[in-house]
């Protein structure tokens, strides 16, 4: 017996981001197929995909952040869950994509008795059934080790790198701490810019809390783009920008790709000098965390390509003319 085998597609959304899932498909000509997510009484998580999938290529997009009520360990937990209902239903190829990888920042040990939930997020994946994992700008790149299959670790640069070009023609590019001036340095050679680096210190053993100290580049006069790969309390962001102003900046924005926006970071980023947040939508925005200063752009179309490229076993690296892999 002989048969000529066809490849088929299947891209499914979680609940965490259905509005993103819904413009990636609109950029590849194809629908979503139906998860049927939904919740018994107890808060457990059922799923049961609304047609066949065996021998195709599964694509399960999940953005790790809370909505509606439902945490960022529920987003999680959906993700595992549907990555399993693919591996029972038995899909020839599992791909999680993952916008927002949760507990990136978790990727060693800062301090004894600590745990590295980045490696742990991997491993889930990798029991659950995932055959490649896809995510935007990772905390650290060495998280792709993590994971004991391919990574398509994409960047935001090109949606990011096009919206600050129309900004202004006097840009310095600010790192807001030495962790990023690598990203910062990318950018800046990009858009033709100059580099500041933010020195700060994190206050030991206290979550969430740092300490701006001073600035390394003249910053006076120009007009100064922070870019950083989340915002979360936005502690860090703020406070860079005082001291940009203070160090006599014309003006200050701030650019990110994943706008967490925890706790009390929307007031302060409304109270901030702070004259426009840009940050792309790997993780949705209700109304809550929307504010005047904010700007969304999409980074659907680039996992829209990575998802044709890897159906089509391609190069994905082309994509981002091999930024993604610095």
């Amino acid at each position: 017996m002989e048969t000529v085998t066809t490849k088929k597609l299947h891209v499914f959304s979680g609940r965490h981001n259905t509005e993103l899932a819904e413009e990636v498909v609109a950029c590849l000509g194809e629908k979503l197929t139906e998860a049927h997510l939904g919740q018994f009484a107890n808060g457990e998580t059922h799923c049961r995909f609304g047609e066949s999938v065996r021998g195709s290529d599964v694509f399960l997009i999940q953005s790790h952040g809370n909505l509606d009520g439902r945490s960022l360990n529920d987003a999680v937990m959906e993700h595992l869950i549907m990555v399993d209902t693919a591996r029972r239903a038995s899909a020839k190829r599992i791909t999680a994509v993952m916008p927002f990888y949760a507990y990136g920042r978790q990727d060693r040990k800062s301090e004894g008795r600590e745990p590295i939930t980045a490696r742990l997020m991997a491993d889930l994946f990798s029991v659950a059934g995932a055959s490649r994992l896809i995510s935007v700008d990772l905390h650290s790149g060495q998280i792709q080790g993590f994971f004991n299959g391919p990574v398509d670790h994409l960047t935001a640069m090109p949606v990011l790198i096009e919206r600050l070009e129309r900004s202004s023609s006097n840009l310095v590019v600010v790192s807001p701490d030495a962790g990023r001036v690598k990203v910062a340095e990318r950018y800046s050679q990009q858009l033709h810019a100059d580099l500041a680096i933010v020195h700060k210190r994190r206050v030991k053993g206290v979550m969430n809390t740092v300490e701006a100290k001073d600035i390394v580049g003249d910053v006076e006069g120009r007009d100064c783009v922070l870019i950083d790969d989340m915002i979360d309390t936005a502690g860090t962001i703020c406070q860079a920008a005082d001291l940009l102003i203070d160090r006599g900046a014309a003006s200050v924005l701030a650019a990110a790709t994943h706008g967490v926006f925890s706790g009390p970071a929307v007031d302060r980023l409304k109270n901030s000098v702070i004259q426009r947040v840009i940050v792309t939508d790997t993780l949705p925005f209700p109304p809550e965390k929307r504010f005047d200063k904010l700007e969304v752009v999409s980074i659907a179309p680039l996992i829209a390509d990575t998802i044709r490229a890897v159906f089509s076993d391609t190069s994905v690296s082309e994509i981002f003319g091999g930024h993604n892999q610095q």
